[in-house]
């Protein structure tokens, strides 16, 4: 496998697999140079801190034991057996330069670990990805950094789930994307950055304006990668879930990943 100097993990909240049906050029590249996977099941229940908690703790919510008012007022336990992926490579290096942008608060706050000296900002979506950018410029030796866009799921909640209103804002936040996508080449990290972006999950399969379910519009999700080593327009093989996006982010910075995961590297990802 290639040397790949840093991992970005980007998550664009409530989309789903709906971005197929958006204005989205900077994903689209990405699949392009990349794997993708329009079919990806993420955690159940279907609900933002379940989901990201199983993105970033790489087990099944009735492990991380996290949900929405959980995250939102306690600090994830520092000894919990379920490190997250900034824990994991914090302890294989203790000097590594880490981050975590967010619009959707509980997340810096819950669900990725107050002690691990983690960088961490949480604003608004286009603010976010201009201060995500000025990040990368004047840190270019960031080994891990996440970035969650908020606007894909307010609008699903607003206006409705798979909808012209909701495809606007997921092709908007392609656009905050963009910028950081910008701030990458620029700096002259693509070729051995490894990027992700990923949803945590859908919705309007029962509720028009809600998610939460197993219903597959809830729970199917989109998840593309692109770096050294991915095969350029490939796609994913079946089975992967929201939770293996761990295991890929560890293998990919060559650290093992907790015994505790349920997290899978894909068959074949990295050829």
């Amino acid at each position: 496998m290639a040397d790949i100097s840093r991992v970005l993990i980007i998550g664009w909240d409530g989309a789903g697999n709906f971005a197929q049906a958006a204005d989205t050029p900077n994903l689209d590249r990405l699949v392009r140079s990349g794997v993708s996977g329009f079919d990806v099941q993420t955690a159940m229940p279907t609900i933002s801190a379940q989901c990201w908690g199983s993105l970033l703790h790489g087990v099944e919510p009735d492990r991380h034991g996290l949900t929405n008012e959980i995250a939102s007022r306690e600090l994830f336990r520092d000894d919990s057996p379920y490190p997250s992926i900034f824990r994991a490579v914090r302890e294989a290096e203790p000097d590594a330069k880490l981050a975590s942008f967010s619009a959707w608060y509980p997340i810096n706050h819950g669900i990725v670990e107050d002690s691990l000296g983690v960088h961490k900002v949480s604003m608004k979506d286009r603010d976010l990805a201009l201060a995500a950018a000025d990040y990368i410029r004047g840190n270019p030796d960031v080994r891990l950094m996440f970035v969650q866009f908020d606007l894909p799921d307010t609008a699903g909640h607003k206006s409705g789930y798979n909808t012209p209103e909701q495809y606007e804002a997921i092709g908007e936040t392609d656009g905050y994307t963009g910028y950081i996508l910008k701030a990458v080449e620029e700096t002259g990290l693509l070729a051995d950055s490894l990027i992700i972006v990923v949803s945590d999950h859908g919705g309007g399969g029962v509720n028009p304006r809600g998610h939460g379910s197993d219903h597959p519009l809830d729970r199917t999700i989109f998840w593309v990668a692109a770096g050294p080593g991915i095969e350029p327009g490939s796609t994913l093989p079946g089975g992967v879930t929201i939770a293996d996006t761990a295991a890929v982010a560890v293998r990919a910075l060559g650290v093992d990943a907790p015994s505790s995961w349920q997290a899978k590297l894909p068959d074949g990802l990295f050829g």
